[in-house]
């Protein structure tokens, strides 16, 4: 939700911003138990670990019971991550990278927003696409996998990676869920205890297909 190393470079915080952090205090405020997990581009507020800003827990990791039972590990995952842990310049170049490719997906967006395409994600596909990236993404999902297994627990919940995935490693199941900022997913529980991935992008794809055939139909 807050990235520190942007902000850092640059204050932006829009209307917008305060709208989403006041819904959640709102929620927190009613009886909606919020915890906030904070990560390697918010790790300053790690040192706030253990206590409460207002009824907002702040926690190095947490164990979330599903509504079907299952013990659930909550953790952001950038321990896993050896460039974050070992090679801090070289996360922060990546950074730099990553904010770059943000840009040009911008620009080459709204080309296709004026050619009456869908979003597609830039970065996703090169993740997708380069070998080294796909290696180290199986990888970190082995290494998170193998440390809920550990602990005990009956799945994972992480993000850090910006690569939503649900997918099972022998007993324990792997949640990810992505990013909120370029690759637009999200993790939501049911009712019943199941766990979804929503894809925005994917949403409007389909939706973008969907229209003509129905206007088509129409005509």
């Amino acid at each position: 939700m807050i990235d520190g190393w942007r902000l850092k470079k640059g204050w932006y915080w829009p209307a917008a911003h305060s709208d989403v952090v006041r819904a959640v205090l709102k929620m927190a405020k009613h009886g909606t138990r919020v915890v906030y997990v904070p990560g390697n581009h918010d790790e300053s507020l790690r040192d706030l670990i253990g206590l409460r800003l207002g009824e907002v827990e702040i926690a190095r990791e947490h164990i979330h019971r599903a509504a079907d039972g299952r013990k659930l590990l909550v953790v952001h995952g950038d321990e896993f991550d050896g460039v974050v842990l070992y090679a801090r310049w070289l996360a922060f170049l990546g950074d730099h990278a990553y904010t770059l490719l943000l840009k040009g997906n911008r620009v080459f967006n709204r080309a296709r927003r004026l050619l009456g395409l869908p979003y597609w994600s830039l970065s996703a596909y090169l993740k997708r696409r380069v070998k080294n990236a796909v290696q180290f993404v199986g990888q970190y999902e082995a290494a998170v996998a193998q440390a809920a297994l550990d602990r005990g627990v009956d799945g994972v919940v992480c993000g850090h990676i910006h690569t939503a995935e649900i997918r099972r490693f022998g007993d324990v199941m792997y949640y990810n869920d992505g990013d909120w900022v370029e690759s637009c997913t999200a993790l939501v529980e049911h009712a019943g205890g199941a766990m979804e991935l929503i894809d925005w992008a994917e949403k409007r794809r389909r939706e973008a297909v969907v229209r003509p055939a129905r206007e088509t139909a129409a005509a």
